[in-house]
C-alpha cells in the first residue's frame, strides 16, 4: 500500500466530483440567512465556513470548477500543488501550494470566489491539503466546467483548459 492509499483509507476520504479524494471535516452549525447573503447566492441559508481534507496523486487533477465563495487551501503533507486559476476577466494565475518555499511555494493560498480553477501535483506523489470556505460549501453553488463553453469564453487558455478538464 502507498502512502497515498494508507492516508486516503486513515482519513476515510472518498472520490470526489471533480477529481481527487475528500472528507468534509467540519461544516458550522451557525448559519447565515438567505436575505444576509450576497446575491450571488441562491437556494437558501449557508454555513458561516465550512472545511475538507483534499487528496490528489499522480496522474490526475482537480478538473476546472467554480464556486461562489472564496477558497482557502492549506498544504499539510507531501508535494507541492498547482492551483490553476483563471479569473473573470481572462488573466491566468497559478497558485503554487506547498512548503518548499524556495521554489516559490506558499502553505497557504487564496482562490477569489466566481474563479474558475483546476489543480494538479508537481511532482511524482501526493499532496493532502484542507480547503475553507466562507460562507460555507454548498453544491448549489458548485459547478463542473464544460471544456468546449470554457474555451470559447477563454480561447487564450485553450492548451491547459483541455490539460484540466473532463469530457462528458
Amino acid at each position: 500500500m502507498t502512502a497515498a492509499k494508507d492516508i486516503i483509507r486513515q482519513l476515510q476520504l472518498i472520490p470526489h466530483p471533480e477529481g481527487g479524494y475528500y472528507r468534509e471535516m467540519y461544516r458550522s452549525t451557525d448559519r447565515i440567512a438567505e436575505e444576509c447573503l450576497h446575491h450571488r447566492f441562491c437556494g437558501g441559508s449557508r454555513s458561516v465556513s465550512t472545511a475538507i481534507y483534499f487528496m490528489m496523486e499522480t496522474g490526475n487533477f482537480s478538473a476546472f470548477h467554480r464556486i461562489k465563495s472564496d477558497e482557502l487551501w492549506h498544504h499539510y503533507e507531501g508535494v507541492g500543488l498547482e492551483i490553476v486559476v483563471i479569473h473573470p476577466k481572462g488573466t491566468l494565475e497559478i497558485l503554487k501550494l506547498g512548503k518548499n518555499l524556495e521554489k516559490g511555494e506558499q502553505p497557504l493560498q487564496v482562490v477569489p470566489e466566481g474563479c474558475w480553477f483546476a489543480s494538479r501535483v508537481v511532482d511524482d506523489g501526493f499532496a493532502l491539503v484542507g480547503c475553507t470556505v466562507a460562507p460555507g460549501f454548498d453544491f448549489t453553488d458548485f459547478e463542473l466546467a464544460d471544456r468546449s463553453r470554457l474555451i470559447k469564453a477563454f480561447p487564450e487558455h485553450e492548451k491547459i483548459i483541455v490539460e484540466l478538464t473532463r469530457l462528458p
